[in-house]
């Protein structure tokens, strides 16, 4: 895969279930949810692996020696005269011992060769980020404004921001990355990106080369105004908490090195296949993620009743069209064990069968 190029993901389902209640069967909705997420460009550099060489140089210290010193000083007080005369004192000898230095060992000043770094594998499949613990709570709370219009998107999106800015830093420095809060940008038409061009008709999306996630005002006003029932405007809510959340997963991957390196891997890989297989791996676990961060805070929010209902329903009914985000079963799988454990210990789809990514 070309660096620069951004992922898109699923889009949402024609409204909730009818009537809010649950379907007896798997339904057609939506399209496959957008986690795809951006491009994992990494500021130019692309996604292909850098290798540094490391020149060690040595230096040699030569031993320094001392030169001794010998200089005897006789001092005789006599003066010529015709009669001899007896010196009055006896002449003084002065002998320096010679002072040598013991040379040293020569001593060898080397540059100690770097540790090697983690490798790709390491990087997804044993990142330091699956032991850094549960999340804890930051009594999110969803915000009062409702996304009929672009404020009320906008505010929605600025709380979320808000609150997962403060969730996930500690979980990140734990695994040893240094948290850097994404930037988001709503748009509506068509936007022009480092990772590449997206439009309305699209999900959202994340853009790792400026680390910016990519909300659709379109889709979630959208959304939100298309139907009247009161059910279905939670079903828009909850959408978009879930939509925002996964891309913010993405950022987390991005941060902990998850991203870059399964895009090596995938462009490595031998087959497309398995380029499918590594792309639904990377969607699924920004969906984990995602959860971790709305299981944790599903008290404050709330996520209870209706709500309750409807992530669940969305988390299911979903279609992925690419063969690249894996399917509905699979997608509630992931997204419900980050909810329930809030931790990201459960999130390594790197780590299970292709069964469980499919």
């Amino acid at each position: 895969m070309p660096p620069g190029q951004p992922q898109f993901g699923w889009g949402p389902p024609p409204g909730g279930p009818p009537g809010g209640q649950p379907p007896r069967k798997k339904g057609g909705g939506g399209k496959a949810v957008l986690v795809v997420l951006g491009v994992v460009v990494l500021g130019g550099v692309g996604l292909f692996g850098v290798a540094n060489a490391l020149n060690d140089n040595d230096s040699y210290t030569s031993p320094s020696y001392s030169s001794s010193s010998y200089t005897p000083t006789y001092g005789p007080s006599a003066s010529p005269s015709v009669a001899r005369t007896i010196p009055t004192s006896t002449p003084t000898r002065t002998t320096t011992r010679p002072t040598a230095t013991k040379p040293t060992a020569p001593r060898t000043t080397s540059t100690p060769k770097p540790k090697p770094g983690p490798t790709d594998t390491d990087l997804v499949l044993r990142n330091k980020l699956y032991k850094a613990g549960a999340m804890k709570a930051v009594n999110c709370k969803e915000s009062g404004s409702r996304p009929s219009n672009v404020s009320g998107a906008r505010a929605n999106y600025a709380n979320l921001l808000k609150c997962l800015n403060k969730s996930w830093p500690a979980l990140v420095a734990k695994s040893g990355a240094r948290f850097r809060p994404p930037t988001v940008q709503p748009f509506s038409g068509t936007v022009t990106t480092p990772c590449g061009t997206g439009n309305d008709s699209g999900p959202p999306f994340y853009c790792g080369s400026n680390e910016t996630i990519y909300m659709n005002l379109t889709e979630d006003i959208g959304n939100y105004n298309r139907y009247p029932q009161a059910y279905q405007k939670v079903w828009a809510r909850m959408w978009m908490l879930h939509q925002f959340a996964h891309e913010y997963g993405h950022h987390v991957q991005n941060l902990t090195g998850i991203l870059a390196a399964n895009h090596r891997i995938r462009y490595q890989a031998p087959t497309q296949a398995l380029e499918l297989e590594g792309s639904r791996r990377l969607e699924l676990q920004a969906s984990c993620f995602g959860d971790i961060f709305i299981g944790s805070n599903k008290r404050s929010y709330p996520i209870t009743g209706q709500s309750l209902f409807q992530w669940k329903w969305l988390i299911l009914h979903w279609t992925d069209y690419n063969n690249d985000h894996g399917d509905g079963v699979n997608h509630r799988y992931w997204a419900t064990r980050g909810f329930n454990s809030r931790n990201p210990s459960v999130c390594n789809t790197f780590a299970v069968s292709s069964a469980k990514v499919q």
